[in-house]
């Protein structure tokens, strides 16, 4: 059971980027996947989770209104389109999963999460 962030990138304030997380040794639209960020020097921070078995999809505050997260059944893939970067935006990207827990919720604290990929780092300057 393995997920697999990619995507990261550098980019100017104002721009975008789209996050990919690939799942593997599991089928991930049956499970809720988080979407979480590290900076430097701070706690992790949970960004957006969805829920196909509930329909819910969640997000921060910080994000609202720039980031949609969205899947891809057939694909079995999870994607984070981040646009209108800041600055503060710049943090290493987990996702992650509840499997092999089987819920209808959409957290995004971290103690749900027991499957996490690698990390990709994102960093917005000009």
């Amino acid at each position: 059971v393995q997920l697999v962030e990619s995507g990261g990138g550098l980019v100017q304030p104002g721009g975008s980027l789209r996050l990919s997380c690939a799942a593997s040794g599991f089928t991930s639209f049956y499970y809720a996947i988080g979407w979480f960020r590290q900076a430097p020097g701070k706690e992790r921070e949970g960004v957006s989770c969805i829920n196909s078995n509930s329909g819910r999809t969640y997000y921060s505050d910080s994000v609202k209104g720039r980031f949609t997260i969205s899947r891809d059944k057939a694909n079995d893939m999870v994607y984070l389109q981040m646009n209108s970067l800041k600055p503060e935006d710049t943090a290493v990207y987990y996702c992650a999963t509840d499997f092999p827990r089987y819920t209808s919720t959409c957290l995004i604290s971290g103690a749900n999460y027991d499957v996490w990929g690698q990390g990709t780092q994102v960093t917005v300057s000009s």
